[in-house]
């Protein structure tokens, strides 16, 4: 299995976490979800 490190400000952090909490995610699921709503073209920027 592969690692992933990213560098977020602070307040990202805490922002990101808040969600993963709310939605019950570990962090590989959140980022998993992000990918799927990417690749449906339903995501926004």
């Amino acid at each position: 299995m592969k690692n992933i490190n990213i560098e977020v400000e602070e307040n990202q952090y805490e922002s990101l976490k808040e969600t993963k909490k709310r939605y019950g995610l570990t962090w590989r699921g959140m980022l998993l979800h992000a990918q799927r709503e990417l690749d449906s073209g339903s995501a926004t920027e």
